[in-house]
């Protein structure tokens, strides 16, 4: 499989020069797949001018061009992109169009990627005006919080800790593999990581002594979590069946391996925990992030502290954190109020 930083150099290589120079710039405080998206989408933006727009059209886009951008076009890239089509190409080589579609959360990361790429420039004293700030974002619908209650949380560590569907023949090839998801799983839910994180993860990035972790939050920025008794034992017993691993050269490091003796990657982590989750709770569509919610949840009801739970989990902004979970302290307000009778009908009911 290419790698992300072979993918993103394609990718930059195929948009105007100038762009070289802000991939570089805010290689810092992004990840390669977030530069990877930012790509896609200059992409398309520039494709658009080039190809939608009497200005710019038929025109290899220069930095010059950006400040003649008007808040407008940006609009009309945004309307654009609802539903358009898009060239693509088949094994055989031949071209085919493909119907798209982008949502208001897509549009919005759009939008974030070409500001992002005016700020830069702005700041280097190259561009004089940002367009993007003109512009009304998108409105984004709310999504319900999708996790795991506390029995559901239970099932699934008995299921993948018993072996849950397999052959005892089975059990005892794969529990190297079953100690190492256990302790996955009991990761994500004991401390809230994202999947970014947990895959990022060295062997000496852990003290064991001091039950914490080393991990490289969002921004390249590094950050200390702490772990509880459940976590410890989990990775305790994982850290002995990795003693006995051989890593492939470049992945001697890494806390996490694959069957192929790689670190484990996003994708791998994503089938796991779809994998598992589906076992226990068919009807619900639980993912890492849905697990990072999950500890989230359970540390707001338990604590009531969302201040607290903002820096457990590495938002950089506690609206942010508002957002998600106070939500489920106006539930249980609201609950309350269903709870207090005042008055009753007939002696019956309040004997009831």
């Amino acid at each position: 499989m290419e790698s992300n930083i072979n993918q993103l150099n394609k990718l930059i290589k195929q948009l105007p020069p100038f762009c070289s120079n802000y991939f570089i710039g805010i290689s810092n405080r992004t990840t390669e797949l977030t530069r990877i998206s930012y790509a896609r989408d200059l992409s398309l933006f520039f494709k658009f001018l080039s190809e939608q727009t009497e200005e710019f059209a038929q025109k290899s886009i220069t930095l010059k061009d950006l400040d003649n951008v008007t808040s407008e076009q940006i609009e009309q890239f945004i309307y654009y992109i609802t539903y358009y089509e898009s060239s693509n190409k088949t094994p055989t080589g031949a071209s085919s169009e493909i119907q798209r579609h982008n949502g208001a959360e897509a549009k919005a990361r759009k939008l974030s990627a070409i500001r992002s790429l005016y700020k830069y420039f702005i700041r280097k004293k190259q561009l004089t005006h940002n367009p993007v700030d003109f512009v009304e974002m998108p409105k984004r619908r709310e999504k319900a919080i999708i996790k795991l209650d506390p029995a559901e949380v239970a099932n699934l560590l008995d299921a993948v800790e018993n072996g849950y569907g397999q052959s005892e023949r089975q059990k005892k090839y794969n529990r190297p593999k079953i100690v190492r998801d256990v302790a996955i799983l009991t990761l994500f839910l004991g401390t809230g990581i994202r999947i970014s994180e947990l895959t990022g993860i060295d062997i000496d990035n852990i003290n064991q002594n001091e039950r914490a972790i080393l991990i490289t939050r969002k921004g390249q920025k590094q950050d200390t979590v702490y772990y509880g008794d459940e976590v410890s034992d989990a990775l305790e017993d994982y850290l002995e069946v990795r003693k006995n691993m051989s890593p492939l050269e470049g992945h001697e490091k890494a806390l996490f391996l694959s069957g192929q003796r790689k670190r484990i990657t996003n994708r791998a982590i994503q089938n796991l925990v779809k994998k598992y989750a589906h076992m226990i709770t068919p009807l619900k569509r639980i993912s890492p992030h849905s697990l990072r919610k999950t500890y989230g949840t359970t540390l707001y009801n338990q604590t009531g502290d969302i201040y607290l739970v903002a820096t457990v989990l590495g938002h950089k902004d506690v609206n942010t954190t508002k957002k998600h979970y106070a939500v489920q302290n106006e539930e249980n307000k609201y609950m309350a109020s269903k709870a207090i009778r005042l008055r009753y009908k007939d002696d019956n009911e309040k004997d009831a």
